[in-house]
């Protein structure tokens, strides 16, 4: 007779079913996210820069900006005498300037203009040549004169070398000196006024004595820096 087999219920015995892994996190699709934005912001800065270059270079071919033109154009010097004992250096001199405005579109605005003058490094005196009192708008291609008036007594040091030149351009008859000139300008475009701007002019002269035989004085360009 066969043996009996046990019963069997019919459920599964084997080896456990592994579960499943939940998805992994992917960071790389973040990343690449970021790049794509960076990349547009990076473009759209470019369009920025190029729009901005060309609105420049228009303006800059339309309305063809430039700078002043300044010369000294007259100067009497009718005192320059220096005491070594005290230092002091007694002076009288008028220089007369003319200052050009070449631009076809633009007007400037002379609201400041200050003139320093020096004598061998040492500055001597200055004036206030343009104030908010005299004010004034150059129109296009157009010229006006300004004065600038160095008199009194100021205390100067020179050492020996530079009391020999002086004394060498006393008897010559011709004095070299160097004035700057300090701007506050603006410029004006149709209804549009800009703001401040604060320019230098840079001029080397040559001022014969009043009265003396040397020649007369020769009108002297300035350099202008901005």
């Amino acid at each position: 007779m066969a043996d009996k087999q046990p019963h069997l219920n019919g459920a599964y015995y084997g080896p456990a079913i592994p579960t499943a892994e939940p998805p992994r996190y992917r960071p790389q699709r973040e990343r690449g996210c970021c790049c794509c934005l960076f990349g547009i912001l990076w473009k759209i800065l470019v369009v920025l820069i190029v729009l901005v270059g060309l609105a420049i270079l228009i303006f800059w071919l339309v309305v063809q900006p430039r700078s002043f033109k300044f010369h000294v154009t007259e100067a009497d010097l009718t005192q320059f005498e220096y005491n070594a004992d005290n230092s002091t250096l007694d002076y009288n001199m008028v220089l007369n300037f003319t200052a050009r405005n070449p631009n076809k579109k633009l007007n400037i605005y002379y609201d400041k203009v200050e003139a320093l003058a020096f004598y061998k490094d040492a500055r001597f005196s200055n004036d206030d040549v343009i104030t908010h009192m005299n004010s004034f708008r150059q129109y296009t291609k157009s010229s006006n004169p300004m004065s600038a008036v160095f008199s009194g007594q100021q205390v100067v040091t020179l050492n020996n070398e530079q009391v020999s030149q002086l004394n060498e351009h006393k008897s010559e008859g011709v004095y070299e000196f160097y004035v700057r000139l300090n701007f506050r300008i603006r410029y004006r475009l149709g209804d549009v006024i800009s703001g401040d701007f604060k320019p230098k002019a840079k001029c080397h002269i040559k001022v014969p004595f009043a009265n003396s035989a040397s020649q007369p004085f020769q009108t002297t360009k300035c350099d202008i820096d901005y």
